[in-house]
């Protein structure tokens, strides 16, 4: 067995756990607080991808500013425990249906004849920039400068549109 092997399946269990957790969670800080265990393991993954860039940009980014602004819109809501919704009666069994479809399926995938070196596949060498600020600078912005750009506008029309609103119920 390999040493990434052994890092590696630890933190995907806690990582699929946390994540079925917070799906199951009936109380909304308590799907929060298991939605950040998540983001923390995916950054986790990361550091094991040797993109450090990339780790420090999941922790500050979703474990920290966006976790926050969801704790604080759930505390402002008061929307602690979510509520009981009345469900249609076929969504169940499809959901149940589909999920199980869906698990045999990644089974098939995972043994499938198509894996010449086993059912799990093996790490890779990374190059040694893989991660790293410049690298993804580079790419970001010489192949992916339309979609910035775009995503940035967005988000700033979004910003004003949230000031405007709540600016608007003040007055």
């Amino acid at each position: 067995m390999n040493v990434d092997l052994l890092f590696f399946l630890p933190i995907a269990l806690v990582s699929v756990t946390s994540a079925v957790a917070m799906l199951f969670s009936r109380h909304a800080i308590y799907s929060a607080l298991f939605l950040i265990i998540n983001f923390g393991t995916i950054a986790a993954f990361y550091l094991m991808l040797n993109a450090p860039f990339l780790a420090m940009a999941q922790v500050t980014v979703y474990a920290g500013a966006i976790m926050v602004l969801f704790l604080f819109v759930i505390m402002l809501l008061g929307a602690e425990q979510l509520r009981q919704r009345q469900s249609i009666r076929w969504q169940q069994p499809l959901a149940i249906i589909l999920g199980f479809l869906l698990l045999v399926e990644s089974v098939y995938l995972l043994f499938s004849a198509g894996n010449q070196k086993g059912p799990l596949p093996s790490f890779t060498t990374l190059l040694s920039d893989f991660g790293s600020p410049t690298a993804i600078g580079e790419i970001l912005f010489n192949h992916y400068l339309l979609p910035f750009e775009v995503t940035s506008v967005l988000l700033l029309v979004a910003m004003i549109g949230a000031i405007v609103l709540t600016k608007g119920e003040k007055g």
